[in-house]
C-alpha cells in the first residue's frame, strides 16, 4: 500500500469514527505507523478476535455471493432435518462445477437465532458430508468456509450424536477424491471448524482465528476465570501469523485496514484469486494423489523433533531402567 492510499485510508477512518463515535484508535495508530515507518504495526490477538466476530464481518453467503456464478442452495442431511447454521451447495467457479459449503451466522438477533449464531448441530456436518459426498460422485472440488464459535454443545445436539457426526467427518473429508480448499473467514474454535475443516490447502484471512478452544474457553479451564479472555487469545497463538508459522495453514489472505467488513469486495477478490491458483493446482493431480498428500499434510501437524538423550532419559524414567 502506498503512503498516498495509507493517507487517504487514514482520512476515512477518522471520519468514520467521529461519525459513527467507533473506538478504532488501533488501526488509526497503525496507519499513522505506517506513514512513518513504511510498514504496518502488528495488531494484537485479542484485537484480531474482535474483528473475527464484528457483526458486519462478511460471512459464507457474503462470499458466495462475490466470487460463484449461479449458486443453488441443497438443504438437509437425508436423515433428520435440516441445519441453517451450515449452508452448501453448488455453484460455478468461472465455468467450473463446485461444491461449496460454509458456516453461517445472523446479521441480527432474528437471524442468529434461526442460525443457532453459526454453531452446527448433527444435521449441520451430516449435510456437509452428504454435499462432499456428492461432489466426489460428479468429480466437483469442494471449497469451504469456516466461521463459528463451535460446534452446539446443547443436549439435544449431544443426544443426536454431535461428536459422532465431527468424527466420521474428519475421516471422510481426509480420504475424498476431489480437491478440498478451506479459507478461515472469521472464528476458528474447536470441533466445529475442524468439521468441514480439512482440506488440500487451507487458507486464513488476516484477522481470522482458529485454534481447538474460544479464548474465554481457554480463560475458564485454565485460569478459572472467563473474563481474562482477552489474556488468554496472547497466550493461545491463535492468529493467522501464528498458524502459518505452524505450517497448520498454507498462506494468509490480507484484508483491508479496519477488517474485512470495510471492504467486502476487495476480500472476496483476494480469495477469488487463491481459489483460482489453489485449483490450477489441485485439479492436475489424481484421486490417489490428493488422499496421499491431504494425509502426509494432516500426519505433519503437531509432529516435533526431541533430542536422543532427552528421549532416553524418557524412557529410563517410564521403566525404572
Amino acid at each position: 500500500m502506498k503512503n498516498q492510499d495509507v493517507a487517504k485510508k487514514l482520512v476515512e477512518l477518522k471520519s468514520l469514527a467521529e461519525r459513527d463515535r467507533l473506538d478504532i484508535t488501533e488501526d488509526i495508530s497503525r496507519l499513522e505507523e505506517k506513514l512513518k515507518t513504511g510498514r504496518l504495526a502488528t495488531s494484537t490477538a485479542w484485537k484480531r478476535v474482535e474483528l473475527a466476530r464484528h457483526p458486519d464481518r462478511p460471512g459464507t453467503l457474503d462470499y458466495i455471493e462475490r466470487i460463484f456464478n449461479e449458486f443453488i442452495e441443497l438443504h438437509g442431511d437425508r436423515l433428520s432435518a435440516d441445519d441453517p447454521a451450515i449452508v452448501g451447495g453448488i455453484a460455478l467457479f468461472g465455468s467450473q462445477a463446485v461444491t461449496v459449503i460454509g458456516h453461517q451466522k445472523g446479521r441480527n438477533m432474528k437471524e442468529n437465532i434461526r442460525r443457532n449464531y453459526g454453531m452446527a448441530q448433527p444435521e449441520g456436518f451430516r449435510k456437509a458430508l452428504r454435499l462432499a459426498k456428492e461432489a466426489e460422485k460428479f468429480k466437483r472440488p469442494v471449497i469451504t468456509f469456516i466461521d463459528t464459535q463451535g460446534a452446539f454443545p446443547g443436549i439435544s445436539s449431544e443426544e443426536r450424536g454431535i461428536s459422532e457426526a465431527i468424527a466420521r467427518n474428519l475421516k471422510e473429508f481426509s480420504s475424498l477424491k476431489v480437491p478440498i480448499v478451506c479459507f478461515i473467514i472469521g472464528e476458528g474454535w474447536s470441533g466445529g471448524a475442524i468439521g468441514i475443516g480439512i482440506g488440500d490447502e487451507i487458507y486464513m484471512l488476516e484477522n481470522a482465528c482458529y485454534s481447538v478452544i474460544s479464548p474465554e474457553g481457554f480463560a475458564s479451564i485454565l485460569f478459572r476465570d472467563p473474563s481474562r479472555a482477552k489474556q488468554a487469545a496472547e497466550l493461545m497463538k491463535l492468529t493467522a501469523p501464528d498458524l502459518l508459522s505452524f505450517d497448520i495453514v498454507d498462506g494468509i489472505i490480507y484484508e483491508p485496514v479496519g477488517g474485512a467488513h470495510t471492504d467486502p469486495d476487495f476480500t472476496a477478490a483476494k480469495i477469488k484469486l487463491q481459489i483460482a491458483d489453489s485449483l490450477s493446482r489441485l485439479c492436475l493431480k489424481s484421486p490417489q494423489m490428493l488422499v496421499r498428500d491431504r494425509s502426509l499434510r494432516l500426519q505433519k501437524i503437531g509432529a516435533f523433533a526431541e533430542p536422543r538423550e532427552k528421549r532416553q532419559h524418557f524412557l529410563k524414567r517410564l521403566f525404572g531402567g
